[in-house]
């Protein structure tokens, strides 16, 4: 019974929170799949790629923030593994497998949206937490708990008010990739970064 009222609360809070997405968020740019560059290698740095394995797509952030096209692919792979589900201007990061550590290739993406939102000083911002679906339910909401919660203490770090920022975990429960391999795996593993 217990379950079931969580599983309730969590379809009611991710129904609310689909709504707001869905009128907030509609004008994400998009980079296009023939403006990105190929291969699975990633960048040492991080600065044109999220990781080795390729895990989302590659092009910098300020190519995705710049180029002012519009969200017409934003149900293809390519501006999932970009944007996830965060608002405009905001970009999710990406965890290794059971580990809520911010990995040393997204804290390029953290400074960008910690630029963001120094540039909206009034606005507040949502980290939503995410895993993949493996492990039980109540272990794959803890971990999505401390991977918002880890995103949020390096926001801090950077100079943003923590009043600011709230943690919501989904756990398993909103994946963007519904593949049962690695990639949809990688892919399910983030934060999103959702501004109100």
């Amino acid at each position: 019974m217990k379950k079931t009222l969580c599983k309730t609360a969590m379809l009611i809070t991710l129904m609310g929170s689909l709504a707001f997405i869905a009128t907030s968020c509609s004008k994400k740019a998009v980079i296009p799949p023939d403006s990105m560059a190929g291969g699975s290698g990633g960048n040492a740095s991080g600065a044109s790629g999220y990781d080795e394995n390729n895990i989302a797509a590659e092009g910098t952030l300020d190519d995705a923030a710049s180029n002012g096209l519009s969200n017409a692919g934003s149900d293809s792979d390519e501006y999932k593994k970009m944007h996830g589900r965060c608002s405009e201007n905001l970009f999710p990061i990406y965890f290794d497998f059971d580990q809520a550590g911010v990995r040393s290739d997204m804290t390029e993406v953290l400074v960008k949206n910690g630029e963001q939102m120094q540039k909206t000083p009034g606005a507040a911002i949502v980290i939503e937490g995410n895993s993949d679906e493996r492990g039980t339910n109540e272990y794959n909401l803890a971990l999505g708990e401390r991977r918002a919660l880890a995103a949020k203490q390096y926001l801090v770090d950077l100079g943003i008010d923590a009043a600011r920022i709230q943690t919501i975990s989904y756990g398993e429960e909103r994946p963007l990739f519904t593949g049962q391999d690695e990639d949809s795996f990688g892919n399910n593993r983030r934060d999103d970064f959702i501004m109100k």
